[in-house]
């Protein structure tokens, strides 16, 4: 464990994050860091509002911009999911310079957009965890602690626990990785362990964005696919007759991509961290 302090700047790629829950934050990192090691400031487009966003496309990429680009901050932290993070990535990642590549990158959901751009960019240090909004959950502070300590030390025990450097790895919300696929954001996971996971949609979608990725060419060729939790999981009328798991063991058997079993993620204060690539 270092003493140095670590520099945390909150962005919202997304939908708006509530000034109230920056101030729940910023006090589990109190009770977690006495010592002030993590800095946590919160980029004031974060409270912005406009209609779906928290901020117009260009407000919220200038945010991401300033604080990827600056020497003096450590690690950028999604403050939340919602929509938004495909309308300002490629702006994004055109105007990342030297210092945005030696920063942590943390979030998941819809900013698994952004992540997945960072990657293919060849950024070293991005993560699927836990974001700021997480702190609503039941059990929510457990989340942002598991981000902190991740972020602040690397602490092993934050990580999925199939996660140890050994083999390449990659987290993503089923939905969103449907929506990479075939786009310039689409990283490149060849040799990956690719952890999936879903909330909020029927059976159905989940099985036909199941069949879109595990029907990718790139995709066929990871390692094998781990499935995460899909939570609420909205009704078939008639009932679908499958779940997640059984559609997952469908897909990956038709496509020929190894099954490897569950994986400890999923939009819930358990949702556990994964690093992309090989390094933890």
């Amino acid at each position: 464990m270092s003493n140095r302090k670590c520099r945390i700047a909150v962005v919202a790629p997304a939908s708006r994050l509530s000034p109230d829950v920056a101030d729940k934050v910023r006090a589990v990192a109190g009770s977690l860091y006495p010592d002030e090691r993590a800095e946590i400031f919160f980029h004031p487009q974060c409270f912005l509002s406009h209609g779906h966003f928290a901020g117009d496309d260009e407000s919220r990429a200038r945010a991401f911009l300033e604080v990827a680009n600056d020497d003096n901050i450590d690690a950028v932290w999604f403050a939340r999911g919602g929509y938004g993070s495909c309308r300002i990535t490629e702006a994004v990642i055109r105007g990342l310079k030297e210092p945005a590549r030696r920063k942590t990158y943390l979030g998941y959901s819809d900013t698994g957009t952004l992540l997945a751009a960072l990657y293919r960019a060849g950024f070293e240090a991005v993560a699927h965890g836990p974001m700021v909004q997480d702190i609503l959950r039941e059990g929510g502070d457990a989340a942002i602690r598991r981000a902190l300590a991740w972020m602040v030390d690397r602490a092993p025990k934050t990580l999925e626990p199939t996660v140890n450097g050994s083999n390449k790895t990659a987290a993503f919300n089923i939905t969103v990785l449907s929506q990479l696929l075939g786009t310039p954001l689409q990283p490149d996971l060849d040799g990956h362990v690719l952890m999936l996971e879903e909330v909020s949609e029927a059976m159905y979608r989940i099985d036909r964005s199941l069949f879109h990725i595990t029907s990718n060419p790139s995709i066929r060729r990871v390692a094998g696919i781990m499935l995460g939790r899909c939570s609420d999981v909205t009704a078939n009328e008639p009932d679908f007759a499958m779940n997640e798991e059984e559609v997952a063991r469908f897909w990956c058997d038709k496509s020929g991509i190894p099954w490897l079993g569950r994986a400890d993620i999923g939009h819930d204060a358990d949702n556990k961290i994964v690093p992309f690539g090989s390094s933890v």
